[in-house]
């Protein structure tokens, strides 16, 4: 018998999780809930992207609606950056009336303890325990990049010095312009501080990383220490979110450091360009346009390289379909667990079951 779904959010990471849930017979999609009102009415199908016949689950902007369905699980992929206080209401909406949630936000959700105020973790756990529901929040990077991979090599080390985990891509073609300009700042000028780049905003986003692998490694971190730089655009020129002027953001490398022991335990290391021409110093992907990147100092010692790529897509695209599958692959396991948050330490090894095409 099929898990009944609902789904909620359709941009870059919802609408490739919509497509497995439509085509994947695991599930049965019973709602639909976007936040744009040129959305509603429209079937799943569609707002999917996939053409073939209607599935006759069509989208609301009703989370209540969402919620009278009654499914087994809800997939929610609304953006949490720039809303993170309503995205934690809403999965709190959802585990209060017994439905269990997978998805992408709150990314802070991933791993809360140290990250989250204790208040706000405190309301999650309630309402999942009282209602008997989970939740499990995952991504990329904050997400499998930087805790299943580095944590399943780590197992094999007889020591650890050091774990660094690295993005290194081209957004040029990713195409999120409330990420690339009201998050990161590209475009933007150099004087002007983005969002990502506030006091504690880097350690806030990536805490619940540095805080996994220190417990996933038995050791607590001291501190959590920031750093960036940024390198202007040599000319003028366009990427998919629009248009960057020459003498503005076009580059971003940033480091979030767990110190344990007064030393640098934990690293995680952004690489992010819009032109492969700028910032020739710093690393270079492994394949042309992005890859992930997992280095432990230890005995032994690895540099592991993780390169994405799709049939319908760049690195970019490979790389949120890789987000989407994670989280709706995760879905059986969620809903067989016990109440509560849940995270990639306690949750069984999600597998590729029910996955395999013919």
């Amino acid at each position: 018998m099929p898990i009944r779904v609902a789904h909620v959010g359709t941009g870059n990471v919802g609408r490739l999780a919509l497509r497995q849930l439509i085509d994947d017979p695991r599930f049965e999609l019973v709602g639909l809930a976007v936040s744009s009102p040129e959305k509603v009415g429209k079937d799943a199908a569609e707002l999917a992207g996939l053409d073939h016949a209607p599935t006759g689950v069509v989208a609301t902007d009703d989370l209540d609606a969402i919620i009278a369905a009654a499914p087994d699980c809800a997939v929610y992929c609304a953006m949490g950056d720039t809303r993170p206080v309503e995205s934690l209401d809403d999965c709190v909406r959802l585990l209060s009336a017994g439905i269990d949630v997978v998805g992408s936000a709150p990314g802070t959700l991933q791993f809360p303890w140290g990250a989250m105020p204790s208040k706000a973790i405190a309301k999650v756990e309630s309402a999942a325990e009282a209602n008997r529901s989970s939740i499990f929040i995952t991504g990329v990077d904050p997400g499998f990049a930087n805790d299943l991979i580095p944590l399943a090599f780590a197992g094999t080390c007889q020591h650890i010095e050091q774990v660094r985990c690295m993005e290194i891509a081209d957004y040029a073609t990713y195409d999120g312009a409330t990420v690339m300009f009201d998050v990161m700042g590209f475009g933007k000028p150099m004087d002007e501080t983005p969002m990502l780049f506030l006091p504690g905003v880097l350690g806030l986003a990536w805490g619940t990383t540095i805080r996994q692998l220190a417990s996933g490694l038995g050791v607590e971190v001291d501190d959590i220490v920031e750093r960036y730089e940024d390198l202007p655009a040599p000319d003028d020129f366009d990427i998919a979110s629009g248009h960057i002027a020459m003498g503005t953001r076009a580059a971003v490398r940033f480091e979030i450091i767990g110190m344990v022991g007064g030393e640098p335990f934990i690293v995680i290391e952004h690489v992010t360009r819009l032109r492969d021409d700028v910032g020739d110093a710093w690393a270079r992907p492994a394949q042309p346009g992005g890859c992930y990147r997992v280095e432990i100092v230890g005995e032994p010692s690895y540099r592991v390289d993780i390169c994405p790529t799709s049939e319908h897509g760049d690195h970019n695209h490979a790389a949120i379909v890789a987000a989407a599958g994670r989280i709706v692959n995760s879905i059986p396991n969620v809903i067989d667990g016990p109440p509560g948050i849940r995270t990639t330490l306690d949750l069984p090894l999600v597998t590729a079951a029910g996955t395999v095409a013919p």
